[in-house]
């Protein structure tokens, strides 16, 4: 207890500025207002909520000083953690919490249990455990990690807590990596405040100075602050953002039981064994598919059904993307050679790929073909188009039919249904007969979506100029052989 009279140590949550204060006051100091309407159509699956905003406070201090209805610590099984989180806890909140933690008889990783919090300015405490990372078993660790910040949260709602103070559950002694452990936790905070954030008024996350670092990196993703910071923090999002909870999703485990395996709903019960077992789950083991050798041969002979072979293609995307989440692709991503832009006339989402920032036989094309699918798999599932700068491109940076092949055969049936359009800027003569082969022979379904582009002034009247990012080059390329057509339009510094 503090002496009368004396400043108390602790710290009122309501008196620390809130996750969107700071950039305000920024906009204000620029003389500039938050984008009020959203110059493209912004498709983060985490858009900008002004009352979710003001719900989250990120604080460097001590997570034990926090006045607020619960703080969390992070522990081991026992309880018995020593790490600076839990003994600053233990210090503060004096001897009675050794105690009632010896009566809780400890807590399995991923689970969340409560005590009082005796000396602490907060009511009570969640003690969690969070897992012991190691990369060959980095999909148990994230689902581990999940269940724990979903778990306080949980626990939160169920005793009508206010207030929530969450120190960084992952410790270094675990080994987690710090920034895919935030991505975690953010975007779990995010998901459940989504669905209950009436339960919730304030979320606090108390880091380190190390912490705040990753931690001011990532918040704009999952909490952005205006329509113009969510859309520029899209691209930097990770293709692997969990369900609709947060929580990780691995396809090949997702297993659904109906209530008479085997049997459609409108089945009679006559039909027994000859009824369809398709519908059931979306995994190999789900539908029951037995002699997958026989399935293979079937498949060679041409006598798979088109529903089997549509299932057997959506399995073999589901390993591609999984591979594609999983893999380093920081190198293929440094080419810029595909990237999401504005939208065009008709609302649908521009992507752009530079053909001259392809070095084909530099990289690894497999490497590339996962980048493609890491970036398109969210674009894909609403109409969009594409546009192709050929602009001075060589040998070196030739896409082969074998690879667009693959590439066709590989993406899953959205991409093909969604692509409205092909914008191929700049062709020369020979890229337009390799296309009509290509188009013509090897994949038909894509020529009519084909528009070769000669200059830019023609791409502009599908898509504004305001709402594409052209290299420099491009530009300079279009004014020498077309003369200038929007010379005041900036090119994208990146490029």
């Amino acid at each position: 207890m503090d002496p009368l009279g004396a400043p108390s140590q602790f710290v009122d949550v309501d008196t620390l500025p809130g996750w969107s204060d700071a950039y305000e006051a920024k906009q204000l100091d620029c003389h500039q207002s938050p984008v009020e309407k959203a110059q493209v159509d912004v498709r983060s699956p985490f858009p900008y909520r002004k009352d979710i905003n003001e719900k989250i406070i990120l604080w460097k201090g001590d997570v034990a000083l926090l006045n607020c209805t619960a703080i969390v610590n992070t522990s081991n099984e026992t309880l018995t953690d020593k790490n600076p989180v839990s003994e600053s806890i233990f210090v503060h909140a004096g001897p009675d919490l050794k105690d009632e933690l010896q009566k809780l008889k400890g807590c399995r990783t991923g689970e969340a249990k409560l005590t009082k919090g005796f000396n602490l300015a907060a009511r009570f405490i969640i003690h969690t455990v969070g897992p012991k990372y190691k990369s060959r078993y980095r999909t148990a660790a994230e689902s581990s990690l999940y269940s724990c910040y979903r778990n306080v949260l949980q626990l939160a709602k169920e005793q009508a807590m206010c207030s929530v103070g969450f120190c960084v559950i992952n410790t270094l002694k675990r080994c987690y990596p710090l920034e895919d452990a935030t991505h975690i936790a953010l975007r779990t905070v995010r998901r459940f405040l989504e669905i209950h954030g009436e339960t919730l008024e304030k979320v606090v996350f108390a880091v380190s100075e190390l912490e705040e670092v990753t931690y001011q990196k990532l918040l704009p993703l999952y909490f952005p602050r205006s329509l113009e910071e969510e859309i520029q923090s899209l691209p930097y999002l990770p293709a692997d953002i969990g369900n609709a909870e947060g929580e990780p999703v691995v396809p090949e485990r997702q297993i659904r039981i109906t209530e008479k395996p085997g049997v459609p709903d409108d089945a009679s019960d006559e039909e027994g064994l000859e009824a369809d077992l398709s519908f059931i789950g979306s995994h190999a083991f789900a539908r029951m598919e037995g002699d997958v050798d026989k399935q293979r041969r079937l498949i060679l002979q041409g006598q798979l059904s088109e529903a089997a072979l549509q299932k057997q293609h959506q399995r073999n995307y589901n390993r591609w993307l999984c591979q594609a989440r999983a893999e380093d692709l920081s190198d293929i991503a440094s080419l810029k050679a595909l990237y999401q832009t504005g939208v065009d006339n008709c609302g649908r989402t521009v992507m752009v790929v530079v053909g001259r920032n392809i070095p084909v036989t530099l990289i690894d094309m497999e490497k590339a073909l996962l980048y493609f699918i890491h970036v398109m798999d969210h674009i894909a599932v609403k109409e969009y188009v594409l546009v192709y700068f050929h602009t001075l491109t060589n040998y070196y940076n030739q896409l082969d039919s074998n690879f667009l092949k693959k590439l066709y055969d590989v993406v899953d049936a959205k991409y093909k249904r969604n692509l409205k359009a092909l914008y191929f800027v700049h062709p020369t003569f020979r890229s337009k007969v390799s296309a009509w082969f290509f188009t013509t022979f090897t994949v038909s379904g894509l020529k009519d979506k084909i528009h070769y582009v000669e200059s830019l002034q023609q791409l502009f009247t599908a898509i504004p100029p305001e709402q594409i990012d052209l290299p420099p080059f491009v530009l300079e390329y279009d004014a020498r052989e077309n003369g200038p057509y929007y010379s005041s339009y900036p090119p994208s510094p990146d490029l």
